[in-house]
């Protein structure tokens, strides 16, 4: 059975041949800014499964939403931008320095806690002051 890294591999080649000459035409033919209504809709989407909590839905719904990300990076590359190995390292960073009390020394025993680590290392409280100060 394919393991995870293996199927998401597959779904990029999937994207990438789709993109590639001899691919779709429809495909070949987006833009970030064609794809974006599908973005959204799919978001919805993805919304409406979790209200109904239809999890078998949600889960397609789900890839669905994955598929922009892929078309997104796909298009990225082609134009030399980034690349999904880009996305995927910041996202585990982000996760990362957003955790420091799994990943680091920083001490949250509460979600209370870890959410106002997360705000006084993001700045969002400073920010927020000087947005309720002017």
């Amino acid at each position: 059975m394919p393991t995870t890294g293996e199927r998401f591999e597959r779904a990029v080649a999937i994207m990438e041949r789709l993109r590639a000459p001899g691919g779709c035409p429809w495909d070949r033919e987006q833009t970030f800014d064609t794809i974006k209504p599908y973005t959204l809709e799919e978001t919805y989407e993805v919304l409406e499964a979790i209200d109904n909590r239809d999890w078998p839905e949600l889960a397609g719904e789900l890839g669905d939403l994955l598929l922009q990300v892929l078309f997104y990076a796909e298009m990225a590359k082609e134009q030399g931008s980034f690349s999904m190995d880009d996305v995927l390292e910041r996202l585990s960073t982000k996760l990362i320095n957003r955790h420091p009390h799994v990943f680091g020394d920083v001490k949250a025993d509460t979600a209370a806690e870890v959410k106002r680590n997360w705000e006084d290392a993001s700045g969002w409280r400073e920010w927020r002051g000087r947005l309720c100060a002017s």
